[in-house]
């Protein structure tokens, strides 16, 4: 590391002592800082470790949805002692003292999750415990599904945010709840934020195009067909074309595909974007009119889409 000492007038080499936290000149020893201050940590955790020595002195980030901002003290189990700690009146006190946000934290975490194991973003993340907290003050979703009622939420979450995903996606990960059951808590959660709010919730408007990267990843396609059924869906937009988006990016995904070297049958192209096999046919026929216009001619040429075989 090199700095400019006042002495030698002129840039030279420095090193840095640690212990005093000085950075001296090595060419005339001039001290050029003195009490530097050390960021990095002052431990190293290695994975073998136990989590009970866990040498981190300071708690999480401040989170403002719980009503102690996260920021509550937490006594721990003393080293060496039974089950009888939580039956002692020190551990009755602790627990009575954390039941206030004791199910928002578990909601939470549920959500946290579903996040990760869909790949989203902090921001959908935030975004969702942030509906689930709104629902919760109204005290009115006690009976109902709340596996449902979370997935629900990261559903609302990701389309708020123009990061939408599919309700198969997000029953995947929902703990057990049914498409159907999503499908109503979604309707409920909609209800109930408009009532508090006053105003119809804006929820984002879904295109086609807002899957296919995702979908053409789970198929493997290259780059080329990428990008070839990204300007397809995009000019499908231009047709009156009666189907879901998710139905037409999986139809227009099928139909780049067989006019590449690597054929993908319905099957694949159906698994890989979650909408069925005859939904993808009727959509399929619905396209099929106007490929002319949707497939990019330096993709494919009229003679290739003549010779396109319906699945």
């Amino acid at each position: 590391m090199d700095a400019y000492c006042s002495d030698c007038r002129k840039s030279t080499e420095v090193v840095f002592d640690h212990s005093a936290g000085d950075m001296v000149c090595s060419e005339c020893g001039l001290v050029l800082e003195s009490h530097s201050i050390d960021e990095t940590s002052e431990w190293r955790t290695f994975a073998n470790e136990s989590g009970d020595n866990d040498p981190v002195r300071v708690g999480g980030p401040n989170n403002p949805l719980l009503s102690d901002g996260g920021l509550s003290t937490v006594i721990s189990k003393p080293n060496g002692t039974t089950s009888d700690f939580l039956t002692s009146s020190l551990g009755r006190w602790q627990n009575r003292g954390s039941n206030a946000d004791r199910s928002l934290i578990l909601a939470f975490k549920v959500i946290g999750v579903m996040s990760d194991r869909l790949g989203l973003v902090a921001t959908i993340k935030d975004r969702a415990n942030e509906i689930y907290k709104k629902v919760e003050d109204q005290k009115s979703s006690r009976g109902r599904n709340q596996d449902a009622i979370l997935a629900a939420c990261l559903y609302i979450a990701c389309r708020q945010e123009d990061k939408p995903r599919t309700v198969k996606e997000i029953c995947s990960v929902a703990n057990g709840a049914t498409k159907k059951e999503i499908g109503r808590a979604k309707e409920y959660i909609v209800k109930q934020l408009e009532l508090e709010m006053g105003q119809s919730v804006e929820m984002g408007t879904i295109h086609a195009g807002d899957f296919m990267r995702r979908f053409c990843s789970n198929l493997g396609m290259t780059n080329q067909a990428v990008k070839a059924a990204q300007e397809a869906v995009k000019k499908s937009e231009e047709f009156d074309i009666r189907r879901s988006p998710i139905s037409i990016a999986a139809a227009v995904i099928y139909i780049v595909t067989q006019l590449s070297d690597e054929k993908k049958p319905v099957k694949d192209v159906s698994l890989a974007t979650g909408v069925a096999e005859g939904t993808i046919r009727n959509s399929f026929k619905d396209l099929y009119p106007h490929l002319s216009k949707i497939i990019p001619n330096w993709y494919a040429q009229g003679q290739d889409l003549k010779n396109l075989s319906s699945p």
